[in-house]
């Protein structure tokens, strides 16, 4: 009988410099309430990672990048993201690029033995403080209540929607174009949809019956205005301004630079962009122009783990503290930790699914919950932080309606070609 042979007996994950990705597979979850898709990176050395692509992003545009990826070193995280960031824009389009460059800071931890933020540097603090979104209730005074049972469960920062939705039904509180009110593929200045003297007055009374349940020690943030124009925003916004709310998000487009810096010139409040911004170069108009007060990407739209360090770096050369937006599952979560404890002008990351029982249980060697009393403690384990995915339970809420299965084999985008140089 022969003896074994040595390599049996070690690790070879201590060799990160023949780390080779040798197959990209996905896999689609039901609504957690977004529709993610879940990415894995296998290599030669038998160590996965793990990224994510964003709600409403098709998983095509991580499956066309694995011929650009196969035989690649993973650890070579920066060389692979400038050859794959062509691949993604604006709005979803960037969240293959995202997905796979949360995976290959996942390897990449794995194959050295050290967390993701350690890649990025280094951190600037051991937990994370978390915001809660929570859902619209037609009445501020149960509005408030919700956000109260926020902060009993330890929530130290708060956002709620304040919008046109919340005037339905309320005669005069609206004007608007027949069928405005139905559409959402139009952009805020060309809907013809303004706000009332009658409107404005009812949100202001929602937000001060919130108020009056919550008190004002908290920061409380707002978001989903209504595509309104900019002269409704500043109306609405103006009148609001006595409720020293954290931020005015998204009130308006984030392309429409000299829009933003009107409306904040005009408000007290802070005004807040950010979350469909691909790469830093799509914040500096913003920052330039002084437009924003709050940064606001969402690492899965934004370039992933490095490039949205590199955006909160930039809006700190100009002043400006880089909240994050987070909608998906504790993949990307984790991978958002992991740069805002790597980043020094971060203020609080969002997290849309705490009221969803098994949404920390699609993952699997990591302590939980991964919240606690209003942070995310910053993983020290490898990679991203946690150990492997829960099968089982990601088993359960697979999104059926979609054919890729749990990663199932994608073959058929092995041979993807195409010149893509940008240059001849």
């Amino acid at each position: 009988m022969t003896d074994p042979p040595i390599e049996s007996n070690i690790n070879t994950h201590s060799r990160p410099t023949d780390l080779k990705i040798t197959d990209l597979r996905i896999v689609n979850l039901e609504p957690l309430p977004f529709n993610v898709t879940l990415l894995r990176l296998d290599t030669n050395q038998g160590i996965s990672g793990y990224g994510e692509v964003r709600d409403g992003a098709s998983p095509t545009y991580a499956l066309l990048l694995k011929s650009r990826l196969l035989g690649e070193n993973p650890c070579n995280i920066d060389k692979l993201f400038r050859k794959i960031k062509q691949f993604g824009y604006h709005g979803r389009q960037g969240g293959g690029v995202c997905g796979i460059e949360m995976a290959l800071f996942d390897l990449a931890g794995k194959a050295y033995g050290v967390p993701a933020y350690q890649l990025a540097g280094g951190r600037f603090r051991d937990k994370v403080l978390i915001y809660s979104d929570t859902d619209t209730v037609a009445d501020g005074a149960a509005m408030g209540e919700r956000l109260k049972g926020r902060m009993d469960a330890g929530f130290k920062f708060l956002k709620m929607d304040i919008g046109i939705g919340l005037l339905e039904g309320i005669d005069g509180a609206v004007a608007a174009p027949p069928g405005a009110l139905e559409r959402r593929d139009v952009m805020h200045p060309f809907t013809g949809i303004q706000l009332t003297d009658t409107g404005i007055d009812c949100l202001v009374e929602y937000v001060r019956q919130a108020r009056d349940v919550i008190g004002y020690e908290i920061p409380l943030a707002a978001d989903h205005f209504g595509h309104i124009n900019v002269e409704s925003c500043i109306r609405l916004g103006q009148a609001l301004d006595p409720f020293s709310l954290a931020w005015y998000e998204d009130m308006i487009p984030w392309q429409l630079t000299e829009q933003w810096r009107q409306l904040k010139q005009s408000v007290r409040t802070p005004v807040c962009t950010g979350e469909d911004i691909y790469l830093k170069e799509g914040f500096l108009p913003l920052l330039e122009a002084g437009a924003v007060s709050v940064i606001h990407p969402d690492l899965a739209t934004a370039g992933g783990i490095m490039e949205t360090k590199k955006i909160g770096d930039l809006a700190q050369d100009y002043g400006v503290p880089m909240a994050m937006h987070m909608a998906g599952s504790p993949v990307s979560f984790l991978a958002n930790v992991h740069c805002a404890a790597a980043t020094e002008n971060f203020y609080v990351l969002e997290n849309h699914s705490v009221d969803l029982p098994w949404w920390s249980d699609l993952i699997d060697g990591i302590e939980k919950p991964l919240i606690v009393d209003g942070y995310a403690p910053v993983p020290e384990a490898p990679g991203l932080g946690f150990g492997e995915l829960n099968e089982e339970v990601i088993r359960e809420h697979i999104d059926k309606t979609r054919p890729e299965g749990y990663f199932e084999p994608t073959d058929r985008w092995d041979g993807e070609r195409s010149l893509d140089h940008l240059w001849s």
